[in-house]
């Protein structure tokens, strides 16, 4: 497992005091927010959920000005904003949420997970801009799946974290859920995989009093098309987009190396 390094305590106390401000600043922003999210329920599922996402996209940048924090996009290869996708991205943190809201794209859909709900304020605002997986239920897993696909028949992008959880080792990523790329298939949607290369230094998923200012980089890899592909190509699918993302990550960042024994 991934730990924070060790600090002495003058580090360790600035921390702690930058911390309570940014999670302050995080819920004074939030309810900033929170009166035009009522405004925009009325207006639908698409249209509504559109103004929402754009309101995330302007609270994430806010509060990102509080924190120093400086969201920067490189583009591995050129990128169609305005091209429908499924993103996928890995999963290392609760820093991973601004991100995806800033991304420069037409509105999306986030899959979400069912527990980030139950967080005052903001668990509020989360359930109207996400689509809530509860992966403890089955029926709730299929309703998940089934919005997601009405939100790609909606015109729009999808964006889920094929990891599920937190990637807590020390390796690039975990093993990946089919989901997807199953619903790439089913749906012909390509894939558009990304890069969260230093949200893990901006808060460590371990505690929320790690958060620290500095660069959030996202890198846009290459499109991962999947046009006449069926069921039987899925492993193959997954197997191809967990290895761009692993050999991306290994550009961007160091690994402790493996050895394989025989």
């Amino acid at each position: 497992m991934l730990k924070l390094a060790p600090m002495n305590w003058g580090i360790r106390i600035i921390r702690y005091i930058y911390s309570i401000y940014a999670l302050l600043t995080f819920v004074i922003v939030m309810l900033c927010v929170m009166p035009f999210v009522f405004l925009a329920i009325p207006f639908g599922r698409v249209k509504g959920g559109n103004f929402i996402y754009h309101l995330c996209k302007i609270w994430a940048g806010v509060w990102y000005v509080f924190l120093g924090v400086r969201h920067q996009e490189i583009h591995e290869i050129e990128h169609e904003k305005s091209r429908q996708y499924i993103f996928i991205a890995n999963h290392n943190s609760y820093m991973d949420i601004p991100p995806i809201v800033l991304l420069k794209h037409s509105p999306l859909r986030i899959l979400g997970k069912y527990e980030s709900s139950k967080i005052p304020v903001f668990g509020w605002i989360y359930r109207q801009a996400v689509i809530l997986v509860d992966r403890s239920n089955a029926e709730r897993r299929s309703q998940s799946v089934r919005a997601l696909k009405q939100a790609i028949a909606d015109g729009l992008s999808i964006f889920l974290f094929p990891e599920g959880t937190f990637n807590e080792s020390e390796q690039p990523l975990k093993s990946f859920f089919d989901g997807a790329f199953r619903i790439a298939i089913e749906t012909q949607t390509p894939i558009k995989p990304l890069l969260f290369i230093d949200t893990m230094e901006r808060m460590h998923f371990s505690t929320v009093f790690s958060i620290t200012p500095g660069k959030s980089r996202v890198v846009y890899l290459a499109d991962i098309p999947v046009e006449g592909l069926t069921m039987e190509d899925l492993p193959a699918l997954k197997a191809k987009a967990y290895q761009l993302m692993e050999e991306g990550l290994k550009r961007y960042r160091k690994y402790p190396t493996v050895l394989s024994v025989f």
